[in-house]
């Protein structure tokens, strides 16, 4: 499939140690460029398939994974989290640091997780995409009542909408009505994503 990883993708743990100090550097650096505030509680952090290969190997060195039947269990469960082509992948996190920050609005912000949307308007058009998710994750994540704090969202833009991008001024959007906040996403977090798409060379 598009970008996805494999089990030789993943460093073995003595290796990683020697270039980790390098490789956490440039995710620090790229998630910098890809997580975005909307509102005063929420962070979308941008998914690709470095930020997803960071994460598989932090958790393989704190759980020291040693096999490959190991790595080849986080690569069932990070792998979906790749964007396909013309496809946007996201974290969503819920910043609350207080029992009482998550006693007030995890009830509140039940189904937010399909209410944010990407709104592109550009000399090439205008298109409006709304987020979804998987059916697993949200019987997971969220119940009738209370909502998580992270949650894994997905904006499939399609070729003419992603074409649209480069002179589009692009809005990130919560349409819940308990939270009503929107950001206009940069240049550098525009260009980043749609590097994403490029296939990789041999």
């Amino acid at each position: 499939m598009f970008n996805q990883l494999s089990i030789d993708d993943i460093m073995d743990l003595r290796s990683y140690e020697r270039q980790r100090s390098e490789f956490r550097a440039e995710i620090i650096a790229l998630k910098k460029v890809r997580r975005i505030a909307v509102g005063p509680i929420m962070t979308l952090l941008f998914e690709n398939r470095s930020t997803i290969r960071f994460q598989i190997q932090e958790m393989a060195r704190a759980e020291k994974m040693a096999t490959d039947a190991q790595i080849a269990t986080e690569l069932e469960a990070y792998n979906p989290l790749i964007p396909g082509e013309y496809e946007i992948s996201a974290t969503l996190f819920l910043e609350l640091t207080t029992k009482d920050e998550m006693v007030e609005w995890l009830p509140k912000l039940v189904g937010i997780q399909e209410a944010m949307q990407l709104e592109i308007s550009g000399s090439s058009g205008s298109f409006v995409i709304g987020a979804t998710t998987e059916e697993g994750h949200k019987s997971q994540l969220t119940r009738q009542d209370v909502t998580a704090s992270v949650h894994y969202i997905r904006f499939e833009l399609g070729a003419h909408a992603a074409g649209a991008l480069p002179d589009a001024v692009v809005t990130l959007r919560s349409i819940h009505h308990n939270y009503p906040h929107s950001t206009v996403l940069s240049q550098e977090t525009l260009d980043s994503i749609q590097h994403d798409w490029k296939p990789l060379q041999d």
